[in-house]
Protein backbone atom coordinates (compact mmCIF):
# COMPACT_ATOMS: atom_id res chain seq x y z
CA UNK A 1 0.00 0.00 0.00
CA UNK A 2 1.31 3.43 -0.93
CA UNK A 3 0.04 6.78 0.32
CA UNK A 4 0.44 10.02 -1.60
CA UNK A 5 -0.29 13.19 0.32
CA UNK A 6 -0.58 16.69 -1.09
CA UNK A 7 -1.99 20.12 -0.38
CA UNK A 8 0.39 21.61 2.16
CA UNK A 9 1.95 25.01 1.86
CA UNK A 10 2.36 28.46 3.34
CA UNK A 11 -0.78 30.30 4.38
CA UNK A 12 -1.53 33.42 6.40
CA UNK A 13 -3.35 33.20 9.73
CA UNK A 14 -7.07 32.87 9.13
CA UNK A 15 -6.52 31.17 5.79
CA UNK A 16 -7.52 27.72 4.58
CA UNK A 17 -5.87 24.67 3.09
CA UNK A 18 -7.14 21.27 2.04
CA UNK A 19 -4.91 18.24 2.36
CA UNK A 20 -5.48 15.11 0.32
CA UNK A 21 -4.10 11.62 0.74
CA UNK A 22 -4.70 8.80 -1.72
CA UNK A 23 -4.04 5.15 -1.04
CA UNK A 24 -3.04 2.78 -3.83
CA UNK A 25 -1.79 -0.77 -4.22
CA UNK A 26 -3.11 -3.91 -2.52
CA UNK A 27 -5.58 -1.97 -0.41
CA UNK A 28 -8.16 -4.65 0.32
CA UNK A 29 -10.44 -3.25 3.02
CA UNK A 30 -9.67 0.10 4.59
CA UNK A 31 -10.70 0.27 8.25
CA UNK A 32 -9.70 3.84 9.00
CA UNK A 33 -7.95 6.85 7.49
CA UNK A 34 -6.49 9.57 9.63
CA UNK A 35 -4.34 12.65 9.80
CA UNK A 36 -1.60 13.30 12.33
CA UNK A 37 0.67 16.28 12.72
CA UNK A 38 4.08 16.87 14.18
CA UNK A 39 5.10 20.43 15.06
CA UNK A 40 8.83 21.23 15.18
CA UNK A 41 10.43 19.59 18.20
CA UNK A 42 7.22 17.96 19.35
CA UNK A 43 5.57 14.56 19.15
CA UNK A 44 3.30 13.42 16.38
CA UNK A 45 -0.33 13.60 17.48
CA UNK A 46 -3.67 12.62 16.02
CA UNK A 47 -5.64 15.41 14.35
CA UNK A 48 -8.62 13.55 12.90
CA UNK A 49 -9.76 10.06 11.96
CA UNK A 50 -12.59 8.68 9.86
CA UNK A 51 -13.53 5.01 9.90
CA UNK A 52 -15.01 2.86 7.15
CA UNK A 53 -18.45 3.37 8.70
CA UNK A 54 -17.91 7.14 8.82
CA UNK A 55 -17.27 7.48 12.53
CA UNK A 56 -15.26 10.67 12.96
CA UNK A 57 -13.05 11.91 15.76
CA UNK A 58 -11.46 15.34 15.74
CA UNK A 59 -8.85 16.62 18.16
CA UNK A 60 -10.18 19.27 20.53
CA UNK A 61 -7.47 21.70 19.41
CA UNK A 62 -8.88 21.85 15.88
CA UNK A 63 -12.56 21.09 16.46
CA UNK A 64 -14.77 23.57 14.66
CA UNK A 65 -11.97 24.54 12.27
CA UNK A 66 -10.89 21.27 10.65
CA UNK A 67 -13.07 18.73 8.85
CA UNK A 68 -12.14 15.23 7.75
CA UNK A 69 -13.90 13.48 4.89
CA UNK A 70 -13.25 10.68 2.44
CA UNK A 71 -14.02 9.54 -1.08
CA UNK A 72 -14.35 5.78 -0.88
CA UNK A 73 -14.27 5.30 -4.66
CA UNK A 74 -10.95 7.15 -4.85
CA UNK A 75 -9.47 5.72 -1.62
CA UNK A 76 -8.78 9.31 -0.65
CA UNK A 77 -9.05 11.14 2.64
CA UNK A 78 -9.23 14.92 2.92
CA UNK A 79 -8.51 17.36 5.70
CA UNK A 80 -10.15 20.73 5.23
CA UNK A 81 -8.43 23.24 7.47
CA UNK A 82 -10.07 26.63 8.02
CA UNK A 83 -9.17 29.60 10.19
CA UNK A 84 -5.61 28.39 10.41
CA UNK A 85 -3.45 29.58 13.28
CA UNK A 86 0.34 29.76 13.68
CA UNK A 87 0.14 26.87 16.15
CA UNK A 88 -1.21 24.66 13.35
CA UNK A 89 2.23 24.80 11.75
CA UNK A 90 3.48 21.23 11.47
CA UNK A 91 4.26 18.37 9.14
CA UNK A 92 0.98 16.61 8.49
CA UNK A 93 0.98 12.85 7.94
CA UNK A 94 -1.81 10.66 6.67
CA UNK A 95 -2.25 7.15 7.95
CA UNK A 96 -4.34 4.24 6.72
CA UNK A 97 -5.06 0.97 8.45
CA UNK A 98 -6.89 -1.96 6.97
CA UNK A 99 -6.71 -5.55 5.80
CA UNK A 100 -5.09 -6.55 2.52
CA UNK A 101 -6.73 -8.98 0.05
CA UNK A 102 -4.95 -11.89 1.79
CA UNK A 103 -6.32 -11.04 5.22
CA UNK A 104 -3.18 -9.42 6.63
CA UNK A 105 -3.69 -6.28 8.66
CA UNK A 106 -1.66 -3.23 7.70
CA UNK A 107 -0.89 0.27 8.94
CA UNK A 108 0.89 2.68 6.61
CA UNK A 109 2.06 6.29 6.75
CA UNK A 110 2.28 8.85 4.02
CA UNK A 111 5.40 10.92 3.41
CA UNK A 112 4.22 14.02 5.23
CA UNK A 113 3.32 17.44 3.91
CA UNK A 114 4.43 20.73 5.46
CA UNK A 115 1.84 23.26 6.58
CA UNK A 116 3.18 26.65 7.64
CA UNK A 117 0.89 29.33 9.02
CA UNK A 118 2.64 32.68 9.13
CA UNK A 119 2.13 36.28 8.17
Amino acid sequence: VQLQASGGGLVQPGGSLRLSCTASGSIGTIIGMSWYRQPPGKQRRLVAVITNDDVINIADSVKGRFTISRDTAKNTVYLQMNNLKPEDTAVYYCNVDGEDPWGTEYDYWGQGTQVTVSS
